[in-house]
This record gives C-alpha cells, sequence and structure tokens, in this order.
C-alpha cells in the first residue's frame, strides 16, 4: 500500500462522517479512527504488519548506530512491546503531562503506553499483553524503527 493511497483515504475519512474505518490488504493492516469534536481533533492511523523475512541491507556505519542503541536480550520472562512503524518516540501525550507509563506500573492489554508520531499523525501504542512494564527502551521524542522494542513487559 503506498503512502499516496493512505493520504487519500485519511483525507476521505476526515470530509465523510465516518468515525473509524479498518483496511486489510494481505498482512497489512491500516485502523483509521476520528476522535469527538469534544477531544482535540485529530486523527488516528494503527499500522500492523506480519513480520518478513529477513532482508539484506547493507551495515550501517559504526558512528552513525551507536551501541547503546542495541537493546541487550531479553529476559525470558518478558514480551517486547515493539514499534508498528518508523517514527518518533513520546511517553506522555504532550509535554506537560505525564508519561503515560514508568517502570514498575502495572498495565492491563490495551493500554495506552507511548504515542509514535508519523508524518504529523499520532499514533497511540497499546499495551498487547497485562502485567508490569519491567524497563522503558528508549527515551522520549527519539526516533524508533519499525519492529524496534520500545518496552519490555513481565506478563502476569
Amino acid at each position: 500500500m503506498d503512502l499516496k493511497l493512505i493520504q487519500s483515504l485519511l483525507d476521505m475519512i476526515s470530509e465523510s462522517d465516518l468515525n473509524e474505518v479498518a483496511i486489510e490488504e494481505g498482512n497489512l493492516k491500516i485502523k483509521v479512527k476520528k476522535q469527538s469534536e469534544a477531544a482535540a481533533p485529530r486523527e488516528q492511523v494503527y499500522y500492523a504488519q506480519a513480520p518478513a523475512a529477513p532482508q539484506a541491507s547493507a551495515p550501517a556505519a559504526p558512528a552513525a548506530q551507536p551501541a547503546a542503541e542495541k537493546p541487550a536480550a531479553a529476559p525470558s520472562n518478558t514480551e517486547e512491546i515493539k514499534s508498528p512503524i518508523v517514527g518518533t518516540f513520546y511517553a506522555a501525550p504532550n509535554p506537560e503531562s505525564p508519561d503515560f507509563v514508568k517502570v514498575g506500573d502495572t498495565i492491563k492489554k490495551g493500554d495506552v503506553l507511548c504515542i509514535v508520531e508519523a508524518m504529523k499523525i499520532m499514533n497511540e501504542i497499546e499495551s498487547e499483553v497485562s502485567g508490569k512494564v519491567v524497563k522503558v527502551l528508549v527515551s522520549d521524542a527519539q526516533p524508533v524503527e519499525f519492529d524496534q522494542p520500545l518496552f519490555l513487559i513481565e506478563p502476569n
């Protein structure tokens, strides 16, 4: 699915009376949901794509990717919450608000953990499991890649 198609979809949704649309095309799923006018008007887009076969890519220059960015292997009793898209990680809904979650918090499946901004669209990332937040793997306002681990959760 190309970006022009996604943008035209967003334009059509914003001009219509629809509040939510979900589209599945192969292993790509897109869900667009409008908030009510009482809330800050914005659209949310959630992307989910099944993992593809690993692709060979040119190795990054050592100076471009410090070793600190590569998290150690997750303990076997934890689940990783990964970024479904490329974008910018935000731990809170705005700079004045507290973080959605912090280490030690108990969360439920579906709780909002963070926001990943992509193309000026704020995407709320929800927990896929219930449990305790063991570690936050990225800093606020840090760029994140597709499938990059964001949180370690100890399931309960």
